[in-house]
């Protein structure tokens, strides 16, 4: 029972975390921040399982974790109103071509790293982009000037 209730405690700790951290796709990530997941997994298992071996201990944690992930999707599907604390909210980060300078800094992306990802897109210049919106999942959303934008 108190690999269970460890394991409920660090899903908490590091659900919270990752909104504070905020939104970066794992092709984003750059080599130190890869690392520092797999030092932070490490350093998780210790504090859930401590000095316990077994597999039932390792089953009851993994087992715990997938349920607690289940059930946040589920009431993030289930309840309308709780998606933004459970999923975040797309942010808007070019209007008309004009970058949104606090957004940017909010999410911590800098203007070359915002024309960076327009480029990969095909996107030569940022006054090209009517939109430029930042996914609930990391990614970078943009919609040219004379492109429909999508229904919501």
């Amino acid at each position: 029972m108190d690999i269970i209730l460890r394991a409920a405690v660090v899903f908490v700790l590091l659900f919270v975390v990752m909104r504070i951290l905020g939104r970066r796709e794992l092709a984003q990530l750059e080599p130190f921040d890869l690392i520092l997941i797999v030092v932070l997994g490490d350093l998780i298992q210790q504090g859930v399982t401590q000095s316990d071996y077994s597999l039932t201990g390792a089953g009851l944690a993994v087992a715990t974790l997938a349920l607690l992930t289940v059930a946040v999707s589920y009431l993030s599907f289930r309840f309308r109103r709780l998606r933004p604390v459970l999923d975040g909210e797309p942010i808007l980060l070019v209007h008309d071509g004009e970058p949104i300078a606090a957004n940017l800094r909010r999410q911590r992306i800098t203007l070359d790293e915002l024309r960076a990802q327009a480029r990969l897109q095909q996107i030569a210049a940022l006054d090209d982009v009517r939109l430029a919106v930042l996914e609930t999942g990391g990614r970078i959303s943009f919609i040219q000037r004379g492109q429909a934008a999508p229904a919501a």
